[in-house]
């Protein structure tokens, strides 16, 4: 039987035979032969356009067909310098939006690369994690709710295993599973032995032998491929090419008014006339504007990438510049993600334990005296049920000790190495694995029942202390015999325990015969004996407390949503600097309010402890019902509403689950809360950054046109040419506008409050700016080609001027509009970035080639500019910059003194 194929009526020692495979799982020889055999566990990327029809998409523009129409009837006209500009202008601008595409698909696929799926396997008889591309068949996989599954398995073992297939069957109730096999002629959704790849487990655990990967597994045959292209658009972009399309408009509508106003009423010769209102349309035309948005938020996305937070759908980068909530976990968010236990308390004692991350080497005390773990039987029950109710393992690797699977298990496990003081392997690795109930959220407890080979079976639970304590009838006393177990001494050292910060588990055990080799839950209630609790710490991470003040000095306020015990996340909330940390709202009081109850008391509260998914999504709906913008992180299936229903939903890269991955707009690599701050202060400058293009483009487009516009209805002669607008359009919109895209973040970014979502982009203070700056432009540029002509110069060494002056203003524009929000006469703004010189030098020296260089000369009617003259526009242009910047701190001056 070939790999590919389902075998789900064979039983399984035949589908291991089938696949050539082992029940311990295959070794890294054999998988890495079967890799080259079979191929990578993926499916096959979609078909892209070739690159010609993509540098072709970028001439289908309505202002592109009006630029290609100008260049033809220039063309006919015989103005053919005018026409080769035309085409300069058109071919640069798809230059840029062709290399801007290819860098963008390159990223997306970098992204899709860093959000590759982890599977856990049997390698080597060990359990490991593993790209899901390495996946073969004959690989065992393991499976835990919230993983999606990485290939097509048939199930060996299935406890509790509930899978959502609505993505093959457009079932959305999960679909049980279990391990018997059906008949081969099954629809899909009746093959109860099998797991389909891509689809999510809902609950449970399990696990399977891979019987198809990549394109012979069920998804890769109906559909072909399971990715699907991330396309770079937002709102804002659409926003804005309607914007252009308007202004397309308006502008062909102005020039085909100046076009009868001058042949009718003007009497000017038709094709010096027509060449006027060409070079009016390519100066009003921002032509390069959706190409630099683009490239902006592309750039955003990088920078992003740089601070572990991974983009997956581009409009997360506007809504981060507007957060006003951070909804956030504790565990491995907030905190480092590595638990260790510090404290277990039995019936008469409380031991402190001493060590780092999951080391299983480390002191344990009694009343600050360090003991020998071996003299109290205690605890040496307290390391049977810690190592034996666990599926985790510890390894140590060059960089320390790390854990194979959850972190709370892990530290358990380094906490049994510290008790048997056996720090290499599991101290009960002779203990056998009968049966198993699986930790769900639902019952809140994790249940085993092992054997050894001495005529000993125990079943061994650990959990939530007040599920564990509720199934408890005795408690183990301090001479190992059974006392009549008191509940309400024990929540209160639950308390006393969950106020240092600690998570609290409860440990319970209960002897059972020999041939006890089924467990159910009816084997739990009432019938266990308490061990004890064990704290467990996760310290706050330190950038993590440093975030949190940043987000409050930025007008945001930050949200711990735990599932933790209300003390513990009270006493984490302290630590790391959240405003109200003592009013903590628990799941049990979100429960008991409506909507407008809850609604009203989140504004006050930042702590909510002991809470279920379905409450972080009644939440995320409560603080966006106060107006609120909402960031929400998640790890679990269970997390997927709340992710979906935020406004910029954030998934955790290494402990999350695939499915709340999908649900998320972004990413964190590294689960830290730090980089969700580092990811608002970059959208929130991607956000002025766009700002600041279109500041820059807008008025120095108006200023241009404004000069030809005038020129005409006044009829004098025109101060620029067209070719020379053309010029100035291709050398400084492809150039000092792209600059902008590359600026830092400004000074005072994360100390502004968040800007509302629904703000305008085109605000009255842009159209007051784009007023001022077009009527200081004119009044510039017809000044100096005043002054020129008085002087005695040329008509073409006046336009020069004129010219030069126009390139000069926009350098300056430049500087100015760098700092939207304080001022631009400091050494750090003057020193620019090097992109900004690099544009900047770029322009000049194009200036110089087309001011002084014969042959350009000759193509653009340019004339050599004598130094006075030269030093003199530089001096206009710095006057120009001293306007506007006493402008701008007039006006910053007015709004802080309201």
């Amino acid at each position: 039987m070939a790999p590919g194929s389902a075998p789900h009526a064979t039983p399984v020692e035949a589908v291991l035979a089938a696949v050539d495979g082992h029940a311990a799982g295959l070794t890294e020889a054999d998988a890495t032969r079967r890799l080259q055999r079979y191929g990578a566990n993926t499916l096959t990327e979609p078909p892209r356009r070739g690159p010609v029809l993509r540098f072709l998409a970028h001439f289908h523009n309505v202002l592109i067909y009006v630029l290609l129409g100008s260049a033809a009837i220039t063309a006919g006209l015989g103005h053919f310098v005018d026409t080769g500009v035309i085409l300069a202008v058109v071919i640069a601008n798809a230059v840029i939006g062709f290399v801007q595409e290819g860098r963008a698909e390159q990223a997306m696929s970098a992204i899709r690369r860093m959000l590759a799926p982890q599977s856990s396997v049997l390698r080597d008889g060990e359990r490991r994690s593993v790209d899901s591309a390495a996946l073969v068949p004959g690989d065992i996989v393991l499976l835990e709710a919230g993983d999606r599954v990485p290939a097509d398995l048939r199930l060996t073992e299935a406890a509790g295993l509930r899978i959502d297939e609505a993505i093959l069957t457009g079932e959305s109730v999960p679909v049980d599973k279990g391990t018997r096999p059906v008949a081969a002629d099954a629809p899909v959704g009746d093959r109860a032995g099998m797991a389909f790849s891509g689809t999510l487990v809902a609950a449970g655990a399990g696990r399977g032998v891979v019987v198809a990967t990549g394109g012979a597994t069920e998804i890769g045959r109906i559909s072909g491929m399971l990715s699907r292209v991330e396309t770079l658009t937002t709102p804002l972009v659409g926003q804005m090419n309607a914007f252009a399309r308007w202004l397309t408009m308006l502008i062909l509508l102005i020039a085909a008014v100046l076009l009868v106003y001058g042949y009718f009423v003007g009497h000017l010769p038709f094709a010096e006339l027509f060449m006027a209102v060409v070079g009016l349309s390519v100066a009003a035309i921002p032509e390069g504007l959706p190409a630099v948005l683009t490239i902006t938020l592309a750039v955003g996305v990088q920078a992003m990438a740089r601070r572990n937070a991974i983009v997956r759908r581009l409009p997360a980068i506007e809504t981060l510049g507007s957060v006003s909530v951070i909804c956030t976990d504790k565990t491995g968010t907030l905190t480092r993600n590595e638990m260790m236990v510090a404290t277990l308390a039995g019936a008469s004692h409380t031991y402190s334990v001493a060590g780092s991350g999951y080391a299983p080497e480390g002191r344990i005390c009694l009343a600050d005296a360090d003991i020998d773990p071996a003299e109290h039987t205690r605890l040496i029950e307290f390391a049977r049920a810690a190592a034996l109710c666990n599926d985790a393992a510890v390894r140590r690797h060059e960089d320390g000790w790390r854990v194979e699977g959850d972190p709370m298990e892990g530290a358990l496990k380094a906490l049994a190495g510290k008790i048997m003081r056996q720090s290499n392997g599991d101290p009960f690795a002779g203990w056998r694995r009968s049966d198993a109930i699986p930790f769900d959220a639902r019952h809140r407890y994790m249940a085993v029942l092992h054997h050894d080979h001495e005529g000993h079976a125990f079943i061994h639970v650990k959990g939530a202390p007040e599920s564990v304590l509720a199934m408890c009838s005795a408690e183990r006393a301090a001479d190992g015999e059974d006392a009549p177990l008191d509940p309400d001494r024990w929540r209160r050292r639950i308390d006393d325990i969950a106020a240092r910060g600690q998570r609290v588990l409860a440990l319970a055990v209960r002897p059972v015969p020999q041939e006890h080799v089924v467990l159910n839950t009816a084997d739990l209630d009432g019938e266990l004996v308490l061990i004890g609790l064990v704290g467990l710490i996760d310290p706050p991470r330190p950038e993590a407390v440093d975030a949190v003040a940043e987000c409050h000095g930025a007008g945001i306020r930050v949200k711990m949503i735990t599932g933790d015990h209300a003390g513990t996340a009270a006493a984490i909330a302290r630590q790391i600097g959240l405003r109200n940390p003592d009013a903590v709202l628990t799941g049990a009081d979100i429960e008991g309010m409506n909507d407008a109850e809850l609604a009203a008391a989140v504004a006050d509260t930042d702590v909510f402890a002991r809470t279920s998914p379905e409450h972080k999504l009644r939440l995320v709906t409560a603080f966006q019902s106060k107006g609120l913008t909402v960031a929400m992180t998640g790890d679990g299936v269970n997390d997927a509403p709340a992710l979906k229903r935020a406004d910029a939903g954030i998934a955790m890269g290494r402990k999350g689950s695939e499915a709340a991955k999908e649900a998320s707009d972004l990413v964190l690599a590294d689960d830290n809360f730090a980089s969700i701050v580092a990811a608002v202060r970059e959208g929130r400058t991607v956000y002025d950054n766009i700002k600041k293009v279109i500041s820059w483009t807008l008025p120095t487009s108006a200023g241009e046109s404004m000069t030809i516009v005038v020129a005409l209805f006044l009829g004098m002669a025109l101060p620029i040419t067209a070719v020379q607008i053309l010029w100035v359009n291709l050398i400084t919109a492809t150039t000092l506008g792209i600059a902008l895209a590359f600026e830092p973040t400004e000074r005072n970014t994360m100390k502004r409050p968040p800007r509302s979502r629904d703000a305008p982009l085109l605000s009255g203070e842009l159209v007051w700016h784009i007023i001022l700056v077009s009527v200081l432009f004119l009044a510039a540029v017809f000044g100096i080609y005043a002054y020129a002509i008085d002087s005695g110069h040329a008509p073409d060494l006046a336009r020069t001027m004129a010219l030069n002056t126009l390139v000069v203003l926009e350098i300056f524009h430049l500087f100015f509009i760098r700092n939207i929000y304080g001022t631009s006469l400091t050494w750090k703004a003057a020193k620019g970035t090097p992109v900004v010189w690099a544009c900047v030098a770029t322009v000049v020296l194009a200036q110089f080639a087309v001011t002084y260089v014969p042959p350009l000369q000759q193509v653009f009617g340019t004339r050599a500019v004598p130094l006075f003259d030269g030093m003199l526009i530089v001096a206009v242009g710095a006057v120009f910059f001293a306007v506007i910047e006493f402008e701008k701190q007039l006006r910053l001056a007015v709004r802080r003194m309201r």
